[in-house]
């Protein structure tokens, strides 16, 4: 019965609730957005223009792939082996070939977005090659042997390629292939990288061509270094070899760090071997030319890629790895190697200086500690030259499981906001919080910012139509990432979204650093277009939508922050920012971290400080109009105003540090008074929640008055205004600024949520009702409204349940089970929309996005299209005029078909599929036409008259060809009756000819 009582209690007479019952609410799991695991590979498609990426299996998902193409197309595709990661990524014409964790070659469809076939080698996979224009798979055994997959039969090809070392060595058993790659101007041949060393294989001649051993003889410092192994000869294991953009030479990476080149052209020498800093380092005695190297361990080389540009002849080499441990700077190692000489007039000497001093050699920046493990080339237009041709980006993959984006080759940082998915965003570095606002539809509509970027990355894929949704307020998501950056954007609800552009806030130059920016909290005004941040070191900035009057040109260097009081940094916005959320005014407190953070419809800010401070700004002037400790509200204030700063060095009664957890403005009228006033509520985490009335000064600013607080049993989570006769938000909007002039009245009360009690009241200090949880902690809290019905209470609990409770009387309408979806020990970090959409985290890098107001329905993948079939593949590029000159043997691709494939290579799924689609035709043809040659009384008869009929009309045609054969037979006795009557007429006419001739006649 308590809960009957609890409305009269807080002094809300109506039921808020009506018309909500527990049949109302139902889990949809609408949409997934992020990573659900850590990033293990990247593989980029330049022909469709999409970007796929695998994850590893982890405690917090499977291991998975998500495709990615222009706008919010998605796809994601399941592995078919439980426990599986994602070990590698390759896309080959019309298809992805994953090579997983467990050694199985998985062949999906871009088309149908599925797994058309799995195959489970036998032995261990440790390197994959494929090509756009073959239908087959090389993949590289442990033992050393390469077979081929025909992608297309779904089988191993009868092709197979032995172990080629035992050529150099007899008595090698196994050596495991270590890295596969085609020619890029003659499919017929093959670099193999085998732990031992380098073959170069021709499927023509079928047999190895070329080996390169990499031997260091004594005295040679080798890779490492090390003078402790220098007085014995070496032979480090090589992890990859590479093609030079030409096919005239080809590079190799070793265990130890070392970079050989090697000539591929004539004999096969050596003709340089170095690391990152030291040259010559296979040659005992030599200078190393050393840049800076010293004696200490170096990260292996996780990849290396040798790129061109438009012209294949000018390269360069790009390597993730091989730096030392000591380095400060872990970054991408960049050798600019300018236009290869010309091979044919340049002597071995040129070539060595080539290699050994690169036109340009520079370290691309990542963030600070931060290792980078692989590294995926976007090119513009080409799929061959292992993905290294033309490229006008770098994506970089970090140990973390993060991605950066780098230009190529000047290696400038490349935002990922409306470049690539949002999904990424969410890993481009890691997202850390969340906040949510609503705006309204024509609002955010025209909120898209115009910011100078370089050509789109991708652009592939064509969203399905999708059902539009009703013209009510949008739910904005607030994304705060490690590097300090935030972006705001639509999830949508699972249907159409009108703006599927993305928003950058640039905090790091507001605050006039790009290091060590850490944002806490954030707070949207979606209505005024304006955005406060709370920093970690102190500051609160403030954003307002705008141009940029200096677009263009850099902004000058900023001036230093002014303590406790406000910096004008309306002129601290990137360069390439046109229209967006500009830098309007900072607030540099120090006070120690932001805690709360509040951004009103009205032209007010305040936040809360780690030092116990709050402040208030009005953005009229700006000017800070309020400054005090929230620990002076715990010793019972009178009213009055207090627009002096109060010190904040003391304690609350019982000696514990006090701070504000959450702010809230809004118009209402506080008990005892006739008229609605301008309130902030604070509360904190000693669970005392104070009001401030800030009323208009005679001289024409605002100043603020302690109006009461409230004592409650423990910290303040979430505090809702709420008018008391109809339900609806009485926060402190632009409408209700507006009416305050006419003498309108808000009868409003407080909700006000702590993990362990839900408490209702009239502000500022009446008593109202309360309801406690015994069993679970609430972590998070919003009212929510069932489109235009009632309001309820709705919160996420450490049980993994969301319940709804009742307005006013707090009675428990219903409980749906959350944790299904989210991640329950992140409860405390999803945010609930007044729409009843929940967005949690399932992961640490993956959001969900449900609505408690669904049908039950479970999370479906997207039914967007990925593949283009108009998107055609360019040809393969073919050997250069000197690789012709010299007699390399071209092979096209068809007799590569011939020659992997075989003789008696099986007829493919399509040939099966089109041969029974042309029978299935000729026979439905052939009945139409005989269906259509009967009388219309043979279509009614019986079985019976049909037999007979058949009976009759087979002995008619037997008739028919009985006498066709006697015609035939008559026909034939003319004909040779004929000849014969023709060859006797010659023989006479001859005869007669020849006694004329001997007559003279």
């Amino acid at each position: 019965m308590a809960h009957l009582l609890r409305g009269k209690q807080a002094g809300i007479q109506n039921d808020l609730s009506a018309g909500l019952d527990s049949s109302l609410f139902n889990i949809d799991d609408i949409a997934r957005f992020g990573i659900n695991s850590q990033t293990s590979c990247l593989a980029y498609d330049p022909v469709q223009s999409l970007l796929a990426v695998g994850t590893k299996n982890s405690q917090f998902g499977p291991g998975q792939i998500y495709v990615f193409g222009r706008d919010r197309i998605q796809a994601t595709l399941q592995l078919p082996a439980r426990g599986a990661s994602v070990q590698e990524l390759q896309f080959c014409a019309d298809k992805l070939i994953c090579l997983t964790s467990k050694h199985d070659i998985c062949v999906y469809s871009l088309e149908l977005k599925r797994l058309i076939s799995s195959h489970s080698p036998p032995g261990v996979v440790t390197a994959l090659c494929t090509d756009p224009m073959l239908d087959y798979a090389f993949l590289g055994m442990q033992t050393g042997d390469i077979l081929a997959y025909d992608l297309d039969r779904e089988n191993l090809a009868p092709f197979k390629i032995a172990l080629l070392w035992r050529e150099v060595d007899q008595h090698a058993r196994v050596s495991p292939v270590a890295s596969l790659q085609l020619h890029p101007r003659d499919v017929g041949t093959l670099l193999v990288g085998y732990a031992s060393g380098a073959a170069i294989f021709s499927f023509k001649l079928n047999k190895a061509v070329r080996f390169f051993k990499y031997e260091l003889p004594r005295g040679a410092p080798g890779g490492d270094g090390d003078p402790s192994a220098a007085s014995a000869v070496r032979y480090p294991k090589l992890t990859q070899a590479v093609w030079h953009p030409t096919g005239t030479f080809i590079l190799t990476g070793h265990e130890d760090s070392s970079i050989v080149f090697w000539d591929n052209m004539k004999d096969g020498r050596m003709l340089m071997a170095r690391t990152l800093t030291d040259t010559n380092v296979a040659t005992p005695g030599a200078p190393t030319g050393s840049m800076g190297g010293t004696m200490a361990m170096k990260e292996p080389l996780f990849k290396i890629s040798w790129c061109a540009n438009q012209d294949s002849e000018d390269t360069a080499i790009l390597i993730a790895g091989g730096a030392s441990t000591q380095s400060p700077t872990k970054g991408l190692t960049l050798f600019e190697m300018g236009r290869t000489p010309v091979y044919a007039t340049s002597s071995w000497d040129v070539l060595t200086k080539y290699f050994e001093s690169p036109k340009r050699q520079r370290i691309l920046p990542t963030p600070p500690g931060a290792e980078v493990v692989g590294v995926c080339p976007i090119p513009k237009a080409t799929p061959y030259f292992a993905g290294g041709h033309d490229p006008l980006a770098v994506i970089a993959l970090l140990s973390s499981g993060e991605i950066l984006t780098l230009t190529f080759p000047s290696g400038m940082p490349i935002s990922p906001t409306n470049q690539l998915h949002p999904s990424l965003t969410l890993v481009h570095p890691f997202v850390k919080k969340i906040s949510i606002a609503q705006a309204g539809r024509e609002k955010w509509l025209g909120l898209q910012e115009r910011r100078q970027q370089g050509p789109q990355i991708l652009k592939g894929g064509a969203e399905v139509p999708r059902p539009t949704r009703r013209h009510e307020r949008r739910n904005i998501l607030q994304t705060i990432h490690a590097d300090g950056s935030i972006r705001l954007w639509d999830p949508g609800h699972g249907a159409e979204i009108e703006n599927t552009k993305l928003l950058q806030v640039d905090v790091g130059r507001a605050v006039g650093r790009l290091e060590k920016v850490d944002v806490t909290q954030t707070s949207l005004a979606g209505e005024s277009g304006e955005l406060a941040v709370g920093m970690g070191s102190g500051e609160l900035i403030i954003f307002r939508w705008g141009t940029n009057k200096n677009a263009g040109r850099e902004p000058p260097q900023p001036r230093p922050n002014q303590p406790g009081a406000l910096t004008n940094v309306a002129d601290r916005v990137d360069a390439s920012l046109n229209e967006g959320l500009i830098p309007f005014t900072l607030l540099d407190q120090r006070e120690g971290p932001v805690t709360a953070v509040k951004m009103s419809e009205i032209g007010f800010a305040a936040a809360g400080f780690e030092g116990g401070s709050i402040a208030i700004v009005d953005l009229r002037g700006p000017a800070v109009i309020y400054s005090a400790s929230v620990q002076d509200f715990s010793r019972g204030h009178n009213k009055g105003s207090i627009r002096r700063k109060m010190s904040s060095s003391g304690g609350s009664a019982g000696g514990k540090p006090e701070w504000a957890t959450t702010l809230e403005f809004s118009i209402m009228t506080l008990e005892g008074e006739d008229y609605s006033s301008i309130l902030l509520h604070v509360g904190t985490n000693l669970g005392h929640l104070a009001t401030l009335k800030i009323v208009p000064d005679p001289s024409g600013r605002y100043t603020v008055q302690y109006a009461g607080v409230v004592a409650l049993d423990n910290k303040l989570m979430q505090i809702e205004p709420i008018d008391a006769n109809t339900g609806h938000p009485a926060r402190a909007s632009q409408n209700a600024m507006a009416a305050l002039g006419t003498g309108h009245k808000i009868n409003g009360a407080l909700l006000a949520v702590t993990p362990t009690s839900i408490h209702i009241f009239k502000p500022a200090s009446a008593k109202g009702a309360h309801k406690s949880f015994d069993s679970f902690f609430c972590d998070s809290a919003a009212v929510i409204r069932y489109q235009d019905q009632g309001y309820a209470l709705l919160g996420l609990f450490g049980d993994g349940n969301a319940r709804a409770f009742s307005i006013p009387n707090l009675r428990e309408i219903a409980t749906v089970k959350a944790s299904e979806v989210l991640n329950v020990r992140r409860f405390a970090d999803a945010v609930i929309a007044p729409s009843g959409h929940i967005i949690g985290f399932t992961g640490p890098s993956e959001l969900a996005l449900i609505n408690v107001f669904g049908t039950g329905e479970n999370f479906t993948r997207s039914q967007d299209k990925l593949f283009n079939p108009a998107a055609l593949i360019p040809p393969r590029p073919t050997i250069s005029n000197v690789q012709w000159i010299t007699g390399t043997q071209y092979v096209t691709p068809a007799q590569m078909d011939e020659l992997i494939g075989g003789p008696n290579r099986p007829p493919s799924k399509r040939m099966i599929e089109q041969a029974r689609s042309d029978e299935h035709q000729r026979r439905m043809g052939a009945a139409s036409s005989s269906q259509a040659g009967q009388p219309k009384g043979q279509q009614d008869e019986g079985y019976w008259a049909y037999m007979q009929r058949q009976v009759q009309e087979r002995t008619e045609k037997l008739g028919f060809a009985g006498e066709g054969m006697d015609n035939l037979e008559q026909n034939s006795q003319n004909w040779l009756d004929d000849v014969n009557k023709f060859v006797g007429k010659q023989k006479r006419n001859a005869a007669g000819g020849i006694l004329k001739a001997k007559f003279g006649f």
